[in-house]
């Protein structure tokens, strides 16, 4: 056995270790550790949920990447028909990493009731439409059925139907606006089946789905002519590098437009999390190193006689402070085991029972707040704050070589 190991390890293990002077020192200086990691896997798991989530429902809302006419001028509503016949459609086999495509249109409204109204848009959809990454958000009735025949089927907003005092069941007239504005306006009765809340005020209060076909025939469109095709990727990360490849792909009238241009604010704000989350780790790291450096410094106190009978016997200053090393790096181990059993349970029980509820959600987009637990960067945290902590307890271990082993042999 590795003698500096083999003394650290007495040290540790003996009776006289829990009594003396410096373990309660020790004890603060692990649960500091542990505090910091608890903080640090918070901040990490909770930023990078709410990234998350809030990346999926941009998702799910308009795709990773839309692809359109350039007359459309990035309008949320449909003007210029794009073909439904392209190569791309309905598979895009010549670039990898894209899960799906669908063909969607939307156009834009009035919905009346006896007692108010609401501007709206319709996104008309198909039967290529993925309802999974909506079906989260469903809070009552159902999903639309657009299979079979040309129907009256919707699914509205909870925001949009409180707003006009609807509901499941209920029907209601909207009015489209043709091009020509002094003709009357086209007029469609449509039945909500469904309500769902994604708790982003700039969907739920603009959008209800209903069927792709009806804004077909109000802009006189063929079957084949739709307003844009929404395209979904395997790995977000890859949608910059992607983007370019599908504009490459697509013939020169057709732009390629993904949500992080689309949304550059919300991403831009988004980006701040990354910031705050770097900020809590640079100072969490700070505060549990600051205490091991304390505990180091009065465990060589307190081992003053016990460096000069070592250093008496022939130790080297290397030998000694390895000893010592060990000795924290031991303890900085045990405030990691602490920290990350307590923290790693807290985040599986919020990510189970959401408990935590944002004070004001209407602000992030979502009532609770959300967790991801990455395993490789819990990984990687744990070992960055060993080695940083072991490099800040280097410079305090260095006072061993100014003890004198006579002066060290009478300390007292």
């Amino acid at each position: 056995m590795n003698l500096e190991f083999f003394i650290a390890k007495r040290l540790i293990t003996g009776a006289e270790h829990k009594i003396s002077i410096s373990a309660t020192i020790i004890k603060i200086a692990i649960v500091a550790i542990a505090v910091s990691i608890i903080m640090m896997l918070m901040a990490i798991a909770t930023g990078v949920g709410l990234k998350h989530k809030i990346r999926e429902k941009l998702t799910a809302f308009n795709g990773h990447i839309q692809i359109q006419n350039y007359d459309n001028n990035n309008s949320d509503i449909s003007v210029a028909p794009v073909s439904l016949h392209q190569e791309f459609y309905p598979e895009f086999k010549s670039i990898s990493g894209i899960s799906h495509i669908q063909a969607v249109a939307t156009k834009g409204g009035v919905i009346r009731t006896e007692e108010t109204f609401e501007g709206t848009i319709a996104k008309g959809v198909g039967t290529d439409y993925d309802w999974s990454l909506l079906e989260e958000y469903i809070v009552e009735g159902r999903l639309p059925d657009y299979a079979s025949k040309l129907n009256d089927e919707v699914l509205l907003s909870k925001l949009m139907a409180n707003r006009l005092k609807l509901k499941v069941g209920d029907s209601f007239f909207t009015f489209f606006p043709k091009e020509d504005d002094l003709k009357t306006p086209n007029q469609r009765k449509f039945t909500i089946v469904g309500l769902y809340d994604s708790r982003f005020e700039e969907f739920d209060g603009t959008f209800f789905f209903t069927d792709i076909r009806h804004i077909q025939r109000m802009n006189k469109w063929s079957e084949d002519e739709i307003g844009n095709f929404e395209v979904f990727l395997d790995n977000f990360d890859d949608i910059d590098e992607k983007s370019k490849e599908i504009y490459g792909h697509t013939v020169s009238s057709l732009d390629a437009q993904n949500i992080k241009t689309k949304y550059y604010d919300t991403f831009e704000w988004m980006s701040l999390f990354d910031f705050n989350i770097a900020m809590i780790i640079g100072i969490m790291i700070i505060v549990g190193g600051i205490n091991m450096i304390t505990a180091l410094l009065v465990l060589i106190l307190e081992r003053t006689q016990m460096i000069g009978v070592l250093k008496a016997m022939g130790a080297s200053d290397l030998m000694v402070r390895k000893v010592f090393l060990y000795n924290a790096t031991y303890l900085i181990g045990i405030g990691l085991f602490w920290g990350n059993l307590i923290g790693l349970g807290l985040l599986l029980l919020q990510q189970k029972f959401k408990w935590f509820k944002f004070p004001n959600p209407e602000q992030y987009y979502i009532d609770y707040i959300p967790v991801h637990i990455d395993i490789t960067s819990i990984v990687l945290l744990n070992l960055g704050v060993l080695l940083l902590c072991f490099l800040m307890l280097l410079i305090p271990s260095l006072i061993i070589s100014k003890i004198s082993p006579v002066k060290a042999i009478k300390f007292e």
